[in-house]
């Protein structure tokens, strides 16, 4: 059996591919929709893609399970309990199975069988994998998808925090506490393989180490130490979630009901006559996403430019802040534009109509700057100033300013109706990298918002007043890399 995790650091999401050796027949599980990685893959291991697995309907993410089977022919697995609500309705147009709890399957000499384990989500299936070619009678490890990733479980609430399902995180708990009790009466020495690590919004104390023992968490996860309490389970899994983005409703849908074909990646042109292009790229149904750092884009930059900085921030910044139908002109390094497109397609932007270099950019004639403030001149200005503040909820509860509204950076969008246009708005989060994008959205909106440099933690520093306890460390929710929070 050769088994690959291929991971996505920007999204924290880990697929898996799967071959006989003998047969030359291989699965993923869990693909992305830039699936030319996972056939390349295989190819380089002289393994041909015959099948497609899906642990659940994702959010956070456009799969690419469709994309294979349209192009490899791959057969198609995904659950079938849950609801006719819950199933992958995209899936009828190819060969596909339906799995129920206990149903098994071959690909070449390796057999997967299919656990119910919903709680993250109703129709969430894990898969058990046993090397029977390898002479193997029982299984050496388990595809845990969204339900257990090392060191935490897969959240319950985010069906109703972000696809807007009221009513239906609380029953999700209990669905994933009975999960939980399945659980942990696996044989110790399972490998368990989840689909996120630490920064994936899905949780909220992922770890950073990819794959784990079910012994391991059993003994170790603070989740899984509560399966005795069922009260005590539910309270502990539905608090502190950091706020998911938006777009993940988006995600979810048309992962149920179809996610567009992809085909070849966009390869836009690189344009050099900023100039010349520029009035056109100010026009409604267009947005300039600048990647340079902040310090940059605020020197000098595009009118109506986002800044969405290059790393873990920056799906989580244009999935919050861009539509799916606008024209993107990139801002970036000509190098780095496929590695950008690549990210970006992955939650379901296709329209990109030019990249543009910093080298270009700085030829342009009409660059417009972006306001910064201290945290002493913010403080000065608190009076007359609207207070902004775009980290999580958690964060905020544990220290704030008395007087700041806490709308999350991933869900400001919608709101930003409760915002004055006749105040000055002081941005901050906890070290001014949310705050940064922030504030270049909503001066795109035409509000007069001002990012505070060095956010929550340079205010403590400076030892400005706060209305509550202020934690240490860099984020307040205590983690450093949660999906709320990433990149400060």
């Amino acid at each position: 059996m050769l088994f690959r995790q291929i991971d996505d650091p920007k999204l924290a999401q880990y697929a898996y591919l799967i071959g006989c050796q003998r047969t030359g027949e291989a699965i993923v599980f869990d693909p992305e929709r830039d699936v030319d990685r996972y056939v390349d893959a295989a190819a380089r291991e002289g393994l041909r893609i015959v099948a497609v697995a899906e642990t659940h309907i994702h959010a956070d993410f456009l799969s690419g399970a469709r994309e294979l089977a349209e192009r490899s022919g791959a057969h198609v697995y995904v659950g079938g309990e849950g609801g006719p609500e819950w199933q992958s309705k995209w899936a009828t147009a190819y060969g596909h199975t339906l799995l129920r709890h206990g149903d098994e399957f071959m690909v070449g000499n390796i057999r997967f069988r299919a656990l119910h384990t919903p709680g993250h989500t109703p129709e969430h299936v894990s898969y058990l994998v046993t090397d029977v070619g390898g002479g193997a009678t029982e299984p050496m490890g388990i595809i845990t998808g969204d339900f257990v990733f090392v060191g935490d479980l897969g959240r319950p609430d985010l069906l109703e925090s972000a696809a807007g399902q009221q009513g239906i995180a609380e029953p999700s708990a209990h669905a994933l506490w009975r999960s939980a009790t399945e659980f942990v009466k696996l044989p110790g020495y399972l490998q368990v393989w989840p689909a996120h690590g630490a920064g994936s919004a899905c949780g909220k104390a992922l770890g950073a180490i990819p794959q784990s023992t079910v012994g391991y968490e059993v003994a170790n996860s603070p989740a899984l130490r509560l399966v005795g309490n069922e009260a005590g389970f539910v309270k502990d899994i539905l608090s502190g979630q950091p706020e998911p983005p938006l777009y993940f409703a988006r995600m979810k849908a048309l992962n149920r009901d179809g996610v567009p074909l992809l085909g070849a990646l966009p390869t836009p042109p690189s344009v050099t006559d900023v100039r010349a292009h520029a009035a056109e790229w100010e026009r409604p149904g267009t947005v300039v996403v600048d990647t340079r750092p902040w310090a940059a884009f605020r020197a000098g930059h595009l009118p109506g430019a986002i800044q969405a900085p290059l790393g873990k921030m920056l799906p989580m910044v244009v999935g919050s802040f861009v539509k799916p139908e606008e024209r993107i002109v990139l801002v970036c390094e000509p190098a780095r534009a496929q590695e950008i497109i690549r990210d970006l397609v992955r939650i379901g932007y296709d329209h990109f109509v030019a990249v543009v270099s910093p080298e270009a950019l700085m030829g342009a004639a009409n660059l417009v700057t972006s306001p910064e403030v201290t945290v002493q001149e913010a403080n000065e200005l608190r009076g007359e100033a609207f207070v902004l503040d775009v980290r999580g909820a958690s964060e905020h509860a544990v220290g704030h300013l008395a007087d700041a509204r806490n709308i999350a950076y991933t869900r400001l969008m919608p709101r930003t109706g409760e915002l004055p246009r006749d105040r000055r708005i002081l941005v901050h989060c906890a070290l001014g990298g949310r705050s940064a994008a922030a504030t270049s959205m909503l001066r795109r909106l035409g509000f007069d918002a001002v990012n505070v440099a060095g956010g929550f933690e340079a205010w403590k520093k400076a030892g400005l007043p706060t209305a509550a306890p202020a934690a240490t460390g860099a984020g307040s929710c205590g983690s450093g890399g949660c999906g709320t929070c990433r990149g400060g």
